[in-house]
């Protein structure tokens, strides 16, 4: 495909993979330290809202300047900050894990506006396929940084997980050098800079509850599996595998559903994976621990995350100012509204139980589904 071989893409893609390598770490890295479901929450939810709240704000300035330093000094940031919070000891580390979220609210809505313009100029105008190439190395960072923090963390150490710093940096200084010529994201004609939404009102809350919900469902996945595999007498390569696993399905479903999306109706594509992810949630929650995980765990993923690049093509549609500043916004959106669910779910896991978490995720995908059905563009 001309758009893999393309070397921005490609370096850009890497650099996501990188970035999302640093994300996944946090939940296992925070379940490692023997922290409480309570307070996984609550650094998830500040880590995550620092990764989400100044994306719009990222994506305006990228509109205006050019991408390069946001996207590329994004992973350098977040290397940076990420190798403090390993050898900087307590609530110093956690400090500086939070502070390493700004580089991925710098990169997201920056690449993402890349990745779909490419998308627009290999793949004449499938944006969403290109979109969904883009989050897939993302997910695939999702997918290999939970087993690789695993592995470490249980044959190695804390501190050697400086290992992925220094993976990272020569992948940053290659997308500073790809993205050399800086030019600022072009915008449609007619096109003031101001924000406007192209969609009624309707359009816009359904949309909004959709990826609230959909993030939230994840946001549980992502942040609570790795505590509840270990409460299950599992270890750390167990439980960061199985974390792993999860966002590896999650990385397959987001490329199929950016195609399925293209193919066919978007919001069609989005209802039917939102109700089949009710399946095996449910089924997670009754089983406990498992050789059966191996399957309904990235199953679960496929199913949630076939959503996500529809979403985002979705509201880039629907609102103008810069692809960069639409990006951000959904994207903001959608992770902080996760992040908030977080502190519903933390101390609902810590008293009830996440079996009861999983009934709750359950109910969250049905909820969503007729919700995409009625997302008429």
């Amino acid at each position: 495909m001309s758009l893999l071989l393309d070397s921005l893409f490609s370096s850009v893609a890497l650099s996501h993979l990188m970035v999302d390598v640093f994300n996944s770490a946090r939940p296992v890295l925070l379940t490692y330290l023997g922290l409480s479901e309570t307070i996984i929450a609550i650094i998830s939810t500040i880590y995550i809202w620092a990764g989400a709240l100044a994306q719009p704000f990222f994506g305006w300035m990228s509109d205006r300047v050019g991408p390069r330093w946001l996207a590329a000094g994004g992973l350098l940031w977040m290397t940076i900050f990420f190798t403090g919070a390993i050898f900087v000891p307590e609530t110093g580390g956690l400090v500086c894990l939070i502070i390493a979220a700004l580089g991925s609210s710098a990169f997201h809505p920056v690449g993402t506006a890349q990745a779909t313009l490419q998308g627009r100029a290999l793949l004449k105008g499938r944006d969403t396929t290109s979109t969904s190439l883009f989050f897939m190395a993302g997910q695939i960072g999702h997918f290999i940084g939970p087993i690789l923090t695993g592995l470490i963390l249980a044959r190695l150490g804390l501190h050697w997980l400086v290992i992925l710093s220094v993976i990272s940096i020569p992948i940053g200084f290659s997308l500073a050098y790809q993205l050399r010529h800086n030019h600022p994201h072009p915008k449609p004609k007619h096109d003031d800079g101001k924000i406007r939404l192209q969609a009624g009102i309707g359009f816009i809350v359904l949309l909004a509850a959709v990826a609230s919900l959909q993030s939230w469902a994840q946001s549980n996945m992502i942040s609570f599996m790795p505590k509840y595999i270990k409460d299950l007498g599992q270890n750390a390569i167990t439980y960061g595998s199985i974390a792993g696993l999860f966002m590896g399905g999650s990385a397959l479903g987001n490329v199929i559903g950016g195609h399925l999306g293209d193919k066919f109706t978007k919001r069609k594509v989005a209802a039917t994976a939102l109700f089949l992810a009710a399946f095996p949630l449910f089924i997670i929650s009754q089983i406990g621990w498992s050789p059966w995980l191996y399957v309904l765990i990235p199953l679960s993923g496929a199913s949630t995350g076939a959503v996500h690049s529809i979403m985002v093509v979705l509201a880039q549609r629907a609102i103008s100012g810069g692809m960069a500043l639409a990006s951000g916004l959904i994207l903001g959106f959608i992770f902080s509204a996760g992040a908030l669910g977080l502190l519903i779910t933390g101390p609902l896991a810590e008293n009830y139980g996440f079996p009861t978490v999983l009934m709750m995720t359950t109910g969250l995908v049905l909820l969503a589904s007729p919700l995409a059905w009625m997302l008429r563009e």
